[in-house]
């Protein structure tokens, strides 16, 4: 495993996010796999961790912390966040971080972050009201929080309108990035200002939600080319390790198929030469990483964080949905038509109401309605498969 120096601390380079962690056929949580990864994970040198107070249905940080208590508190980071994005009538941020400390069974917290400052939440986060700031400041002097930092999903200006406010008290920051947000959402500039504030990054959504670990077919290959005994989503982890103000890239890993090729992406320690298997992209592999994101720079940026699911009206999987939707702009397939016709009725995008409460949820700022309004539309572009079926008999 390789590492990155974190003040006075070495990082695993890869660290384990949590939320995506194995989930059994009826979606309950799966401890026993849960089991075989950490073990894993640990014994390959990852040393750090990340969930947050929401994952899950709130069930993730207990469930992690509970199997990862079989190990020495001090090898491990554990890394969660405090729920000041989502919509509410309380933001009292003491009866959360006790709850939070009592349910995971710890005196502190390694990493703790403000969960996506953006430019809605950005209003609660410094309402004087909740003094959310200053409370988990006076943590941090306590020595319940050794680190305090922020995630967001916000664009550069709020970034910047929060770090000239709060960049003194800020030790990290945790931003979307990988080969596609690059341009997309402006990751670009987001890295060059943490580094003038001189904040290391910890990276979600390395891979878009696994949507960077299969590229298609024509796209794979040219990669496999270039490299055969490597995987697609590897690529995309070096692609972000050439940072240098990275510390920390996070998976959410499902399996261990996923994990041990992660874990292979990130050793030896001694990586051979760039360009090489196993080592840094050289400058052709770099751009034709760039070529590919350009190419796929019309899709829809959904990573199914499903903060929009709650406060859909109608009950739909809207990421399920966007995932479908982003099949049909990337390769417009009768297939598509199937998996819809075996919904519901009332689960297909036929029946959003275009009413907006998603996209007020979005991270990503999707505009959600016109997205279905468009799927609708490609939907019915599209071969009928009962048509399909009805001349094939």
């Amino acid at each position: 495993m390789r590492y990155r120096d974190f003040q006075d601390e070495r990082l695993s380079l890869l660290g384990f996010g949590a939320m995506r962690i194995p989930e059994r056929e009826d979606k309950s949580l799966d401890p026993d796999a849960l089991d075989e990864m950490l073990e894993y994970a640990l014994a390959n040198g990852i040393n750090y961790f990340d969930t947050a107070y929401v994952y899950h249905a709130k069930k993730s940080e207990p469930f992690l912390a509970k199997a990862l208590s079989k190990y020495p508190r001090e090898s491990y980071n554990f890394a969660t966040k405090f729920p000041g994005h989502q919509i509410g009538d309380d933001f009292d941020p003491a009866p959360i971080f006790e709850k939070q400390l009592e349910q995971c069974n710890f005196d502190y917290f390694d990493f703790y972050l403000l969960h996506n400052v953006y430019e809605d939440s950005i209003k609660v986060y410094e309402d004087p009201k909740w003094g959310i700031i200053d409370y988990f400041v006076k943590q941090k002097e306590e020595g319940r929080i050794r680190h305090l930092g922020f995630s967001t999903h916000g664009g550069v200006e709020v970034m910047r309108e929060f770090l000239e406010r709060h960049g003194d008290v800020m030790e990290f920051c945790q931003i979307q990035l990988n080969f596609i947000d690059w341009e997309l959402q402006d990751a670009k500039g987001k890295v060059e200002l943490l580094d003038s504030y001189g904040i290391p990054i910890i990276v979600m959504e390395p891979l878009r939600g696994g949507k960077l670990a299969a590229l298609g077919e024509e796209r794979d290959a040219e990669l496999k080319a270039l490299r055969p005994d490597e995987s697609i989503a590897s690529w995309g982890l070096r692609w972000i390790e050439r940072i240098p103000s990275v510390a920390v890239i996070l998976s959410g890993m499902s399996n261990m198929e996923q994990l041990a090729d992660n874990v292979r992406t990130f050793g030896p320690v001694e990586q051979p030469a760039a360009g090489e298997q196993g080592g840094p992209l050289n400058e052709q592999e770099s751009e034709c990483l760039a070529k590919i994101a350009k190419s796929m720079s019309d899709f829809v940026p959904c990573t199914a964080c499903r903060y929009c699911v709650d406060h859909c009206p109608v009950g739909l999987d809207i990421p399920e949905l966007l995932a479908m939707y982003n099949d049909v702009l990337f390769a417009p397939m009768v297939t598509i038509g199937m998996r819809i016709d075996a919904l519901p009725e009332d689960k297909r995008p036929q029946a959003c109401v275009g009413c907006g409460a998603c996209a007020q949820m979005c991270p990503q700022r999707i505009d959600i309605p016109s997205c279905m309004s468009d799927f609708v539309g490609k939907l019915d572009a599209l071969p009928k498969w009962a048509d399909i079926c009805a001349a094939r008999r």
